[in-house]
């Protein structure tokens, strides 16, 4: 296996779990390290420079949620949560603690294998930083010109509110990934506005009837049910 194919993180106590997705990931050409507590998981973070974590949240000696708390403060890592917990206050609690998304056992090896590849894609796309910026944003038959406020459907140019425009360059920004309503209204109106979320319901229809070829069953601005939003990865 090349060492050039992404390293896996992997920190999941159940052994029928870590048999599961170590042959689930070595057939798709994945490496793979493994830990089976978070405080081993955290020491082979930050040994092994993984280039994505899939975290369990029942860990036997902390909870998932503080290894990602601990890991947000040194890594921007994409972490992909892998739990029982089905709830969706459980979700909001670990997308807004930092992870990038969330499956819910139990979950098919297809699903995880195309949430892992956009998470790849958004960390490259981060990565990029600022030459990504200047190269603007397509996805479909939207273009975003970052450096010039520009953004186009179908080569024709769309007027955006400062409102409208800064929601979307925010979903440009972590494309692919989950935005909780408290992340989005904490970045583009702040921090006091976090239960607001009928400010994002009606910018996120307004977007939508400029973006979207049919704004009643969006193709790029994705709703997570009683989470949040998604931006489909260009």
């Amino acid at each position: 296996m090349s060492d050039a194919s992404p390293l896996v993180l992997l920190i999941e106590d159940e052994p029928q779990m870590r048999r599961f997705l170590r042959a689930m990931l070595a057939a798709r050409g994945y490496r793979l390290v493994e830990a089976e507590t978070g405080g081993e998981g955290i020491a082979q973070a930050t040994t092994r420079n993984p280039d994505l974590v899939l975290l369990d949240l029942g860990l036997p000696d902390m909870d998932g949620l503080e290894v990602t708390r601990r890991l947000r403060e040194w890594s921007a890592v994409p972490i992909i949560v892998l739990s029982a917990r089905g709830q969706e206050q459980d979700k909001i609690d670990a997308l807004d603690g930092g992870a990038d998304d969330y499956l819910t056992k139990p979950f098919s090896a297809g699903e995880l294998l195309a949430r892992l590849r956009v998470a790849l894609r958004h960390a490259a796309h981060a990565a990029r930083g600022a030459q990504a910026e200047s190269a603007g944003f397509k996805v479909q038959d939207v273009e975003v010109d970052l450096a010039r406020r520009v953004v186009l459907r179908a080569g024709e140019e769309v007027h955006l509110t400062p409102i409208e425009y800064k929601l979307l360059t925010t979903l440009i920004r972590h494309a692919g990934k989950v935005l909780t309503h408290r992340q989005l209204l904490g970045e583009v109106w702040g921090p006091a506005y976090a239960g607001q979320t009928h400010y994002l319901r009606v910018y996120m229809a307004q977007l939508r009837h400029k973006l979207e070829r049919d704004p009643a069953r969006p193709q790029i601005l994705i709703t997570e049910p009683g989470v949040g939003y998604r931006l489909k990865g260009g």
